[in-house]
């Protein structure tokens, strides 16, 4: 299929219009997933911040985020006014924090430019903060009906596979030539809108799965170009592969009795925002700050090597548990680290769940505070 173009793929599209949406719209309705809370209200609130959340976050994992944060901020005004650090605090632990920081800008801005109301189209959606287009026509589709398709992952692997598009998806002509086929394939009915949009997601999180696909059970599937050939694990294609990196740094864990020093991350960069332990970048390093100190003033033991994977990285974090003795040491301290990073503030163990920390940290940090303050302590 690799020769067919653009304009082919659309026909194929249009040939098949409306008996794929109208079966998808009564699988969907019969066989797809009617428990997941966003589903229940069409609040564009809701929608939009589910679509973030699942971006590209596990619906198991969500669930539970996704109902601490409508607890605490129940709508987009709650969400705007709330300091970022807590945004960030509650977010801790899902990852990809840019998202957290385009969702509260985002809020603002409906609040601020839209009267804290969401616009009702995907065009106008896509002008917010983090918004992109296969956001916005999931937001615009489920709350508002709109005739747009959505085009993440599992929908490119569903209509990939339908419709036997065989080009790579790594570039974007070819992309935009799939959302095209999708946009032809929507129902024509606005009101099949929402469970046409939840098909196609429930279509590829439960049937039309990367590997070992169940095709007898899809609504498509004497229809589908790839089962036809005997390959639906041959599409999608996307020959450009993510390069994954590898990070070291060390990490400066000074204690001063009850209390851990925390600084913020830059604005930019993987830990955005964030609160973390001083990074250093080589164990070098960790020794000069460690040999600074008298020896009667401090108490130090190297912590297990963790690792942190990343979409694009792997990370190693190596902690230096160092435990100031005295005030005046700690003093001393804590200007040498101001001079250093200029922020940065000594935290009570107690006060650690009030602080946005990255995922590593939270788990070393909290974990042993759960367990009692003398768990933390060198032995």
């Amino acid at each position: 299929m690799s020769d067919m173009t653009a304009d082919d793929l659309l026909c194929r599209a249009q040939r098949v219009t409306p008996l794929l949406a109208d079966r998808l719209v009564a699988w969907q309705r019969q066989e797809g997933r009617h428990h997941l809370p966003w589903q229940k209200v069409r609040d564009p609130y809701r929608v939009w911040l589910s679509e973030i959340m699942l971006q590209p976050t596990q619906v198991t994992t969500v669930l539970g985020y996704f109902d601490r944060f409508l607890k605490r901020f129940p709508d987009v005004q709650a969400l705007a006014a709330a300091p970022l650090d807590e945004v960030l605090a509650l977010w801790a632990g899902l990852g990809y924090y840019s998202r957290a920081r385009n969702l509260h800008r985002c809020a603002q801005a409906v609040v601020s430019e839209h009267g804290g109301v969401f616009p009702a189209s995907a065009q106008a959606l896509q002008t917010l903060p983090g918004i992109g287009p296969s956001t916005a026509a999931a937001i615009a589709s489920f709350c508002f009906d709109e005739r747009v398709s959505i085009m993440d992952g599992n929908v490119k692997r569903v209509l990939s596979r339908a419709l036997g598009w065989g080009q790579d998806l790594s570039i974007r002509a070819h992309e935009k030539a799939l959302w095209a086929a999708a946009d032809a394939l929507v129902p024509s009915r606005a009101q099949d809108m929402p469970a046409y949009t939840q098909g196609l997601m429930d279509l590829g999180a439960t049937v039309c799965t990367p590997r070992k696909p169940s095709c007898l059970m899809c609504p498509w599937s004497d229809l589908c170009v790839a089962r036809e050939v005997g390959q639906p694990e041959a599409y999608p294609v996307k020959t450009r592969k993510l390069k994954r990196g590898v990070r070291e740094n060390w990490w400066m864990w000074w204690q001063w009795q009850d209390q851990v020093w925390l600084q913020p991350m830059p604005d930019k960069g993987v830990w955005a925002g964030l609160w973390t332990l001083p990074l250093l970048d080589s164990e070098a390093d960790a020794a000069a700050w460690v040999d600074a100190m008298p020896i009667d003033a401090l108490s130090v033991e190297r912590q297990p090597r963790l690792k942190h994977v990343l979409t694009h990285l792997d990370w190693w974090l190596t902690p230096w548990h160092c435990v100031v003795q005295s005030e005046v040491q700690r003093q001393a301290l804590t200007q040498r680290l101001l001079a250093e990073n200029e922020q940065g503030t000594w935290v009570p163990l107690a006060e650690l769940k009030q602080k946005a920390l990255p995922a590593p940290l939270s788990k070393l940090l909290l974990g042993l505070v759960r367990r009692g303050t003398d768990g933390i302590r060198p032995r």
